[in-house]
């Protein structure tokens, strides 16, 4: 393990951030100095981030913690051009309006984890329609489409992997690395900023920009990257049976967030510890040490102290109460995940392989009934052996729901609307 000047480096190679960097040796020392102002781009494609958005969101915390700035780039113009990164297929083209919604939407969440002012360190948020929306396209190719080689733009992984698949690419998706490179152009010569960090699908385009702002005579630039998350097991991180584990409330509530966490696998605990929350390395260590039945305990801390990043420690600490009473008393907690569904298809008798479906505890019915054969769905507590059941008025429970479960983890109240 190398050791760093700066509390930056030292703090996030500790904790498992780090991938790739282009130049440890002057990144360091001007971390050291408090001068490695940084950004990070989320394009507006959903009303939510997601959990993969959140380790770059903990890299700008842990840049902020150590006297650095942080720069959160909203891509209100990049988010028209659509990032080809990992797609086999263009991107839905989004419309202004979307885009703005979308935008409104996620923004709030960034004060969860950064601390914005006018400050030396304070987070300050931009967004890059502000310049990629007035830019002239004679100059943009004479002054910046000149320093790009075409050539060395298909080997890049999101346009070669695209190709070696058969996939069409169109031309405006070729484009997207353009603007993300000007992007930290731009930042650079407005803020100041020396710094790009993201996921490591996102190097290429991170050293294009490293390699424009040298080109066209902005200050060295620098790029950082930090793994993409996977589990123990190999599985990509953030996804269930309901889809993405968004970071808004209203698309993945607190008490899925925390049962998401809880359902951790035992390998990934002390890493995500690290990633996903602020509790100090002493104290995870100690965590990371517990074995046997124990290591349960540590999974509730780390669904708690994430949680409580996130929506904050009152929500942690319901979710917890929830779930202690959903699985060790047995009990119907009211602040279970509801599900609403229309009155008249539980009086016309909803197919239970189709209920679990809606309530997003299984991804279709083949899942569902492949989980009735091996005795892992209930309803109301009492195990499902019918696949043609249909549930109806007569399964709500004295508070008017009907409970569903997928193994001993994971619940949702249906609720007549």
């Amino acid at each position: 393990m190398t050791a760093f000047k700066s509390d930056f480096l030292n703090i996030l190679q500790e904790r498992g951030f780090i991938h790739q960097c282009s130049d440890f040796e002057g990144l360091d020392a001007l971390a050291a100095k408090g001068e490695a102002t940084a950004y990070v781009g989320y394009d507006c494609t959903a009303r939510s981030l997601h959990i993969g958005n959140y380790l770059t969101m903990m890299m700008l915390h842990w840049l902020q913690q150590s006297g650095n700035k942080p720069i959160t780039l909203m891509g209100g113009g990049t988010t028209m051009v659509g990032d080809p990164s990992g797609k086999d297929e263009t991107r839905a083209m989004r419309t202004v309006a979307e885009i703005e919604a979308n935008k409104e939407s996620i923004r709030g969440v960034f004060a969860k984890v950064l601390r914005y002012g006018s400050g030396a360190s304070d987070a300050v948020m931009l967004d890059n329609a502000e310049w990629l929306t007035k830019l002239n396209w004679i100059e943009m190719l004479r002054d910046v489409g000149r320093h790009f080689s075409v050539n060395r733009m298909l080997t890049m992984d999101s346009v070669r992997l695209r190709l070696e698949r058969e996939q069409e690419m169109s031309f405006i998706e070729f484009n997207y690395m353009v603007c993300q490179a000007y992007d930290f152009v731009e930042l650079a010569k407005r803020t100041g900023c020396k710094l790009q960090m993201g996921g490591s699908d996102q190097w290429g385009n991170i050293i294009m920009g490293v390699d424009l702002g040298r080109r066209m005579g902005t200050h060295q630039l620098f790029a950082l990257t930090t793994p993409l998350l996977t589990t123990a097991s190999g599985a990509k991180m953030g996804k269930t049976a309901r889809g993405a584990v968004w970071l808004n409330a209203d698309a993945f509530s607190p008490y899925d967030f925390w049962q998401y966490w809880r359902n951790t696998e035992d390998a990934d605990v002390g890493k995500f510890l690290k990633l996903f929350t602020t509790l100090p390395m002493a104290e995870i260590k100690k965590l990371e040490a517990l074995g046997g039945s124990e290591i349960n305990e540590a999974k509730k801390v780390l669904a708690t102290e994430a949680t409580a990043l996130l929506h904050g420690r009152e929500a942690a600490n319901e979710a917890a109460e929830t779930a202690r009473r959903t699985f060790e008393e047995g009990a119907l907690a009211e602040t279970l995940p509801t599900v609403e569904i229309p009155r008249g298809e539980i009086d016309a008798g909803l197919g239970v392989l189709n209920a679990f479906v809606k309530a997003g505890l299984v991804a279709s019915n083949g899942e569902a009934r492949r989980q009735i054969k091996g005795g892992g769905l209930r309803v109301n507590d009492e195990p499902v052996t019918d696949e043609k059941m249909a549930l109806s008025a007569s399964n709500l429970t004295p508070e008017g729901v009907i409970k569903l479960s997928f193994g001993k983890k994971k619940h949702v109240l249906l609720k007549p609307a």
